[in-house]
């Protein structure tokens, strides 16, 4: 059985970043070669890495590639480069906080330090993008022990799309809380949404419920409703992309509805997310951006075409869920309730 610890989301060598393809999970598992930042922001763009946390990672090693790609004449060279490749980075997805998050932190290496060579520089990116790619590891497994700590005995839990191992450093967000659960043995099952049109649940999250050991049912996105109905789910997780100063969360496409259900069954709807991903500087969700993403993920699932040709295609790729409809948001910082909402801004 193999171990997704070890089947690291992104990995770097020192040179290279290497990103595993999860466009083709689960049934080819490689890995692509990232030398310079376009080739990472790609990754990004065309989701061969996604889920918030992972993506922000991936991008704060792309400005460390960014300034190992040439031999520049000075710091100064560099950093206009530098601006560049976080222009080139911050495009790649407008919804995941997490992202900008990240390059802002890397950006600060170059406006605040002190380095008086490009080698100098160069060394406190990479430094810095090691120490954001840690931190996140660590991040998910605290969210995991204060999310596990929920859950009841014999819980079981629906979740939406993948914030598992592969959406992260490691471990997960929504996904760790249900690891960690299942760790204490808290875990009887996982409805696992399959999640259109990307098919994230189907093809990610049951593969690493399935490598990780833990009993799990693939259903339809619009099975949700009837398994609250008759399964007697313990709680609905999920994680986030960007969670406003008020606790409106957008999440993938499929969130919001998953939250109504929940409400009309009585069920727990929790967020896992990092703190991170709260994004202080916005009121309420309807300021977060939601990002339109191509018309042939909806029209085709893999290489075959479900729809007619030429019709006419929305899709959004995520959705905002009130902070009404949301029970509690697991964060590494602790689980905070919403009647503690309003005291976000407090926790910065």
């Amino acid at each position: 059985m193999t171990n997704t610890r070890k089947t690291n989301t992104f990995r770097w060598n020192g040179k290279i970043l290497s990103i595993l393809e999860q466009r083709d999970l689960p049934h080819k598992i490689h890995s692509i070669a990232c030398r310079n930042h376009q080739q990472a922001a790609d990754c990004i763009r065309q989701m061969s890495v996604r889920g918030a946390p992972a993506i922000g990672c991936v991008a704060a090693y792309g400005l460390a590639l960014a300034a190992r790609e040439k031999k520049y004449k000075s710091v100064q060279h560099m950093i206009s480069a530098l601006d560049q490749a976080y222009d080139t980075l911050a495009g790649t997805r407008p919804t995941a906080v997490n992202l900008f998050w990240a390059l802002e932190k890397m950006k600060a290496v170059w406006q605040n330090g002190h380095a008086n060579d490009p080698a100098g520089l160069a060394k406190q990116l990479v430094q810095k993008a090691m120490s954001l790619h840690e931190e996140d590891l660590q991040s998910c497994h605290r969210i995991g022990e204060f999310g596990a700590a929920l859950l009841s005995p014999k819980s079981i839990v629906l979740t939406h799309c993948n914030a598992g191992a592969l959406a992260t450093a490691g471990h997960g967000t929504a996904l760790g809380v249900i690891r960690t659960a299942h760790q204490k043995k808290k875990i009887k099952k996982v409805f696992v949404d399959e999640t259109r049109p990307y098919l994230q649940g189907a093809r990610l999250t049951a593969w690493e419920l399935h490598q990780g050991g833990i009993p799990y049912e693939v259903i339809t996105d619009n099975m949700a409703g009837h398994m609250m109905k008759t399964e007697k789910i313990s709680a609905v997780i999920v994680g986030a992309d960007r969670i406003a100063a008020n606790g409106d969360t957008a999440n993938k496409i499929g969130t919001y509805s998953l939250a109504i259900l929940a409400k009309h069954h009585h069920i727990p709807f929790y967020i896992a997310a990092p703190f991170s991903t709260i994004d202080l500087n916005i009121p309420d969700g309807s300021h977060i951006p939601i990002e339109e993403r191509s018309e042939k993920e909806v029209a085709f699932v893999g290489k075959t075409h479900i729809t007619p040709k030429g019709a006419k295609i929305r899709h959004p790729a995520f959705d905002v869920t009130p902070a009404a409809l949301i029970t509690a948001i697991m964060t590494e910082r602790g689980v905070i309730e919403k009647s503690k909402f309003k005291t976000l801004n407090s926790k910065s």
